[in-house]
């Protein structure tokens, strides 16, 4: 019994440095903007108590352009579901299946994960430069020249120009995490169903897939939630311009408390940044049903 709470004590002691840790920098953070949220406050002067004002500005105020900003989240978030996801699971699919060089191929796909987000943004800002970018360059190449753009500068090519980078940056990183759960389904699975005459093809739609069900959610939840709170790779390319096309909640944050001075409004936006994040990773969860399901 001595021994169990001693063991009991030592767990305890153990865990106790990390969890002062995770509550200084995650849970007080997040109360202290949950505080601030219901102030007008410009970071100087007193703080005035506005009640849930910003809250209320965030939805009606076209000034502001939160909505906006939400949408082009929104836009992300589902573009990375419905490009970047399968991208990455045909990917995981055809190394899966023992190609030449399947490790070489694994670590050239992940490499860009482990990129400083914003020399990405800085090889990308030159990709796309209008007169020496390597696209335009190639278009005018080809003999056309009147699809040139200058495609981080205008309204209706800005945001698929962001969504691209993004694309490259982050297909790697759920193929990796696709291909890992691929690997882990015995091989006597897919050799039975060879034996009983399916195809790759079938094996891969009505075996391998369904068995990735976890790790398919898993993904989603991480591209959702990774599309709402995107920010560094955003800002170093437009910073959420031209015109707000490429404005996202956390680019909006930022302008608010640092270029505006709204701390209570900036605020209130990483509240409900953080309030679309557990509302959509819990409905993803739900809309794939449990495990046993």
């Amino acid at each position: 019994m001595k021994s169990v709470r001693q063991n009991k004590l030592a767990a305890i002691l153990f865990i106790l440095p990390a969890s002062l840790l995770f509550f200084t920098i995650i849970i007080m953070p997040i109360f202290m903007s949950g505080y601030y949220s219901f102030l007008g406050w410009d970071g100087i002067n007193q703080p005035t108590f506005i009640g849930i004002g910003n809250y209320i500005e965030l939805f009606t105020s076209q000034v502001a352009g939160f909505p906006k900003s939400l949408l082009n989240a929104l836009i992300l978030a589902f573009l990375s579901v419905f490009i970047q996801l399968p991208l990455s699971l045909g990917l995981a699919l055809l190394l899966s299946r023992g190609v030449k060089g399947e490790k070489f191929f694994v670590a050239v796909f992940f490499m860009p994960v482990l990129i400083s987000t914003v020399v990405i943004g800085q090889l990308w800002l030159k990709i796309y430069n209008p007169e020496y970018g390597i696209v335009n360059v190639a278009l005018n190449s080809l003999g056309l020249e009147k699809y040139t753009r200058t495609w981080l500068g205008e309204q209706d090519t800005a945001l698929i120009a962001v969504f691209i980078p993004i694309i490259w940056q982050y297909v790697g990183y759920h193929m990796l995490l696709m291909y890992a759960g691929i690997k882990s389904i015995p091989t006597e699975i897919r050799e039975a169903a060879k034996v009983e005459g399916a195809t790759e093809g079938q094996i891969d739609r009505y075996i391998i897939i369904p068995m990735l069900k976890p790790i398919i959610r898993v993904c989603v939840i991480f591209a959702v939630t990774g599309s709402l709170k995107a920010f560094d790779l955003i800002y170093v390319l437009t910073r959420g311009g031209p015109a707000k096309a490429t404005e996202v909640p956390s680019t909006l944050m930022v302008s608010m408390i640092f270029d505006r001075n709204r701390y209570g409004f900036g605020s209130a936006i990483a509240i409900m940044i953080i309030a679309l994040c557990f509302f959509f990773a819990l409905a993803i969860k739900r809309a794939f049903g449990t495990e046993e399901d």
